[in-house]
């Protein structure tokens, strides 16, 4: 595939699950890549060796979500090193369960931080760097519009945050012929979310098709609206979750 050849990605938390495969799959469109971690640093090396197997040049960058300069500096960096960056993927993430009655501030800070704070600040400095045909999507979930369980408070909360900035980013960068997405996994089989875990068979239950997904299928998505068939596509949320919130 050579739809991206010529352009570089940044990938936040592309260390492993969703966003290593994204990774990958940008990667095999022809897109150089760079990186973000946070303490994963072996899984982050087999990333950038999977990436190169591809023939193209990748970096890993340590930033922790949490830390706004860190990850403004990730933005930098990588535009630095690899001489562009005409794609931004927030694809950092953490999972989060609690009842309201037990919940506290500290975790919503923590995750509204890794999840909204930090693709705000990571979009606003890749869009400075970002010429006409720019691509911003981030990672949300069909959570973030419908709570099956409960217990996802925050979690929820933050996935839906993230909705409102896709739009309103839409918005502001569309005379710039940026655009901005956001994709919704569902039930998706990584460490995080394990097909084999605990309460897999209760989300299967809720799934038109009853399997998890796959990273892969969550990173095809995120590789369309990359590339040029993606151009007029902006302010928009793609949903992929077998058929959960139908």
């Amino acid at each position: 595939m050579t739809r991206l050849n010529g352009k570089v990605a940044l990938v936040t938390g592309g260390s492993r699950g969703i966003g290593a495969a994204i990774a990958r799959k940008l990667a095999e469109d022809g897109a150089d890549i760079a990186i973000t971690y946070t303490s994963a640093a072996a899984k982050a090396g087999e990333t950038v060796k999977a990436i190169e197997k591809f023939g193209r040049r990748a970096i890993a960058i340590r930033a922790d979500n949490l830390d706004a300069a860190a990850v403004e500096a990730a933005v930098s960096e990588a535009h630095a090193k690899l001489g562009r960056l005409d794609i931004l993927v927030n694809s950092a993430g953490v999972f989060s369960v609690d009842q309201i009655e037990t919940a506290t501030l500290d975790e919503f800070d923590r995750v509204m931080s890794i999840h909204v704070r930090a693709s705000f600040v990571a979009s606003k400095a890749a869009a400075a760097l970002m010429g006409a045909g720019g691509r911003i999507v981030s990672i949300g979930s069909n959570l973030g519009e419908r709570v099956p369980f409960p217990g996802l408070s925050i979690y929820a909360t933050s996935k839906a945050a993230l909705v409102g900035l896709t739009k309103a980013l839409a918005r502001d960068l569309g005379p710039k012929e940026i655009t901005v997405n956001i994709v919704q996994p569902g039930s998706t089989d990584t460490d995080m979310n394990p097909a084999n875990g605990d309460h897999a068979d209760a989300q299967r239950a809720l799934m038109a098709i009853p399997r998890f997904g796959q990273a892969r299928d969550i990173a095809g998505i995120v590789a369309y609206l990359a590339g040029d068939e993606g151009r007029f596509i902006t302010g928009s949320a793609f949903t992929i979750d077998g058929g959960t919130n139908i």
